[in-house]
């Protein structure tokens, strides 16, 4: 890693930090930048998934009052999560490399237009899902056999699981968006943990860019929360977008020729 690119990683990691405080989006960015630093694109997701872990760690402290009257749901949820995000992950790991770099385009792409359509999708599935009785067995099973796959997603890939981990809450009838992101923050950082695990394990973590990577995202996350007040989320998010869209599409226009 030169110094340039250390410099790059740093500014990714501290704006990726700063969104994800004031509009969420930033790892949509963490991933392409460290396959644009020279990467391979497992090992960079990999490095991402770390690189992301203690945001989602320090975001699970600030949500204790609004966890405690689901605890039992997490109980459940969290057995899925290492079941599914190991499995995610051991999938990345047994997926060439050649195969892998054909379907970041397409990855990115899932990612962003779930990022980019999260809002109309949720209330049509508040609609949808809105009547759900989150005490039948019936509507527990469906939502425990969806999160699944939306946890073995999460361990292989991972962007935009964000709206698909609300859409399984949605569908257990919760409705309070405070409880539903206290419940979804933990249940990712158990997903991120497994696969965490699995990554070091395998030795495909690029430590020094993590690190680094680490570093800037809790500074910029500090820094986001401290100026959130004179930033409008609704202008960050479509910056957001934007960065996002062009990202994809110079995946698909330049990556693979």
């Amino acid at each position: 890693m030169t110094f340039t690119q250390a410099c790059f990683l740093f500014l990714i990691a501290w704006i990726s930090g700063v969104l994800n405080s004031v509009a969420g989006g930033g790892g949509l960015i963490i991933f392409p930048a460290l396959m644009l630093a020279g990467l391979p694109s497992i090992s960079a997701n990999a490095t991402s998934t770390i690189a992301s872990w203690p945001g989602l760690v320090a975001g699970v402290s600030a949500y204790y009052k609004e966890l405690q009257p689901h605890l039992h749901l997490f109980l459940l949820f969290s057995s899925v999560s290492f079941m599914g995000g190991l499995l995610g992950a051991m999938l990345l790991l047994h997926t060439p490399t050649t195969i892998f770099d054909h379907l970041v385009p397409y990855l990115l792409l899932f990612a962003t237009l779930l990022f980019t359509f999260s809002n109309s999708l949720t209330e049509r599935l508040n609609i949808t899902f809105g009547k759900a009785n989150k005490d039948t067995r019936h509507s527990l099973l469906k939502a425990l056999v969806i999160y699944f796959f939306v946890a073995i997603y999460g361990g292989f890939y991972g962007l935009g699981i964000t709206f698909l981990m609300l859409a399984v809450m949605g569908m257990l009838g919760m409705k309070n968006i405070h409880e539903m992101n206290a419940l979804k923050t933990l249940l990712m950082s158990c997903i991120d943990s497994f696969a965490a695990v699995t990554f070091i394990l395998a030795g495909v973590v690029a430590w020094p860019q993590a690190v680094l990577m680490m570093l800037g995202t809790v500074i910029g996350g500090y820094s986001g929360a401290y100026y959130s007040r004179q930033l409008e989320p609704r202008f960050v998010r479509r910056f957001v977008t934007v960065i996002a869209w062009g990202i994809t599409c110079y995946f698909f226009l330049f990556r693979d020729n």
